[in-house]
């Protein structure tokens, strides 16, 4: 787990805006948690639907992503949390 996260998260990566960073760096501290602390929701009110990806513009997640957060347990949640990092570092490869 730890070697999957320094890939993840080591170095910053380009090419994402101010906002994506700091989502980034959110999902960085989420899963590099130990404790059992329920994970805090990505959300950052941008609500908007991609059509290509359809991904939400502000939070990277999917429809029932979004609406299946309040009942997901929380590794559940930090499972979440480990596709939103993916999907932002897919980014900075394209």
């Amino acid at each position: 787990m730890r070697a999957m996260l320094r890939t993840l998260f080591s170095p910053n990566p380009p090419k994402l805006s101010p906002v994506e960073l700091r989502l980034f760096k959110q999902a960085e501290r989420v899963l590099q948690s130990e404790d059992d602390e329920l994970p805090s929701s990505p959300c950052i009110s941008v609500c908007r639907m991609a059509e290509k990806t359809g991904l939400c513009e502000g939070c990277f997640r999917t429809l029932d992503e979004i609406t299946g957060w309040g009942h997901r347990a929380p590794e559940a949640k930090r499972d979440v949390w480990r596709l939103i990092a993916q999907r932002l570092q897919a980014r900075t490869q394209a």
